[in-house]
């Protein structure tokens, strides 16, 4: 079930970011349509269909063919998105995290710590030597 919805996420997030949205998978029968009726009357094949209404050749199609614009509308990938990101920089000379803290602490202490660490070798003369 993970697996599933980790794949799914994946999809979800790529065709977002190519822009594709559900409601162009729903409008592509409509694309196959006009393409279909592109065919009959002015014998366009695919990369002409494609080039008529999302390439170079758009803008003469549409002003040449103002009784089709309905039917241009409906078709997919007709997105006007625009893209914007607020970005915020804080430049504070105060650190976001402090050391202290502002919590008092107690005077009394209810522990003893004793130091039970012993060398080891003693205060032989053995010992290396501390100034050299």
């Amino acid at each position: 079930m993970n697996k599933f919805i980790a794949i799914g996420t994946a999809l979800l997030i790529f065709f977002q970011s190519i822009n594709l949205h559900f409601s162009d998978l729903v409008e592509l029968d409509e694309l196959v349509e006009h393409y279909q009726f592109h065919s009959k009357e002015y014998g366009d094949d695919f990369m002409v269909f494609l080039s008529k209404h999302y390439g170079k050749q758009k803008s003469d199609h549409s002003q040449k063919h103002q009784e089709e614009q309905k039917d241009h509308e409906n078709l997919p990938f007709q997105h006007n998105t625009q893209c914007s990101q607020l970005l915020v920089f804080v430049v504070d000379m105060k650190p976001m995290f402090s050391i202290r803290s502002d919590v008092p602490s107690s005077s009394l202490d209810n522990f003893h710590y004793y130091i039970s660490y012993s060398p080891i070798w003693g205060e032989n003369p053995f010992q290396p030597p501390k100034q050299a």
